[in-house]
């Protein structure tokens, strides 16, 4: 099969399968503040990832490119989308056009279109020094996404079953690449144990890809004659990754994705700890049924929305609602009590 077909095949699975929204932030409750002191008028919704200064916390998570006119279509209007609104954009891997030179235009057309805006480049873990530099040089990129996909990978497949020497790789490139490197998961999640290896590294961006979101394992499941379904429930939830990386990494700077959605995911996500939040399938979902207005529209009516959340709770600003006090219960308590996290540090902060 083509790399172009399979990512075709990818976008397709994505909207057929959906999302578990099992992230675990209904485990997470904020402490209502009668006296807030806030008023929505004076909610800043800018943040910081790194050095890189974004004037929404939300941005659109990498999902495609390298298939073709189709995802030249969908890359060109999602840049317009993030133009419009003023949000950041992440591509998908850019392999296919470093291996294709034909497949370039497919991602090139993000940067003609917001020429601009904030754009992630993006490869796996696999790439070299210098692929790294030719998928930042091709979108003149303001930063480096390097995903990490074991379970992808494995159940995929074409897939890579070699997974040796990743992190050697990911520590050349943090050292010889100008740009911000983001190291983010796909899907099942990041654990403090490598957010802190990649620390370690030279990395200063993590994006946790919880459990909860859109479930490559079911994708690629749904390319194979046999299924390997036990991976299907894979993973730690978006909730409980963003806290271990949190409080065990706390040098990170942390981005939440994974069946993020709402408003008050966004919230609970940035009071956790992540200082931006990326979201992927929701998004992709609501630009093909709705098109440009319509998910112009959403993000507008979310960025009110957690204004919203964020004057009940007395945060003006990210930083603030970084500091507001959580309750953890459920699933989620449980994992992090397990994890040796005492959850008490959110909830008398």
């Amino acid at each position: 099969m083509s790399r172009a077909k399979r990512k075709m095949d990818h976008i397709k699975h994505a909207l057929s399968t959906g999302q578990l929204r099992q992230h675990g932030f209904e485990d997470v409750m904020f402490v209502h503040q009668s006296l807030p002191n806030s008023s929505v008028s004076s909610v800043q919704l800018n943040t910081k990832i790194g050095e890189l200064a974004l004037s929404s916390p939300i941005f659109i998570n990498a999902m495609t490119g390298g298939g073709g006119m189709e995802t030249l279509t969908i890359n060109k209007g999602l840049a317009a989308v993030a133009r419009e609104c003023k949000l950041a954009l992440a591509v998908g891997s850019q392999m296919s056009a470093i291996k294709d030179r034909n497949e370039r235009e497919t991602y090139e057309i993000v940067r003609k279109e917001n020429p601009d805006g904030v754009i992630f480049a993006n490869l796996g873990s696999e790439a070299s020094v210098d692929q790294a530099r030719q998928a930042v040089d091709m979108l003149d990129a303001d930063a480096l996404q390097i995903h990490l996909n074991v379970i992808q990978e494995l159940v995929m497949p074409e897939g890579d079953r070699d997974f040796t020497g990743a992190l050697k790789r990911v520590e050349k490139i943090a050292s010889s690449i100008d740009v911000p490197i983001i190291v983010k998961e796909t899907g099942f999640g990041m654990s403090r144990e490598a957010a802190r290896q990649l620390v370690d590294a030279g990395v200063s961006i993590i994006d946790v890809g919880g459990f909860g979101g859109t479930n490559f394992s079911k994708i690629e499941n749904e390319r194979r004659d046999y299924r390997l379904s036990y991976f299907d429930d894979w993973g730690i939830s978006t909730a409980s990754s963003i806290a271990e990386v949190n409080c065990f990494v706390p040098e990170a700077t942390i981005i939440g994705s994974g069946g993020i959605q709402s408003p008050l995911d966004i919230a609970k996500s940035m009071a956790l700890g992540a200082s931006a939040v990326g979201i992927a399938g929701y998004f992709l979902r609501v630009f093909l049924e709705e098109g440009h207005d319509g998910l112009c529209n959403l993000i507008a009516q979310v960025h009110d929305d957690l204004k919203m959340v964020m004057t009940a709770v007395g945060a003006s600003s990210i930083e603030d609602l970084q500091r507001v006090p959580l309750v953890l219960r459920g699933e989620t308590f449980h994992w992090l009590t397990q994890r040796g996290l005492d959850t008490s540090i959110y909830s008398n902060r």
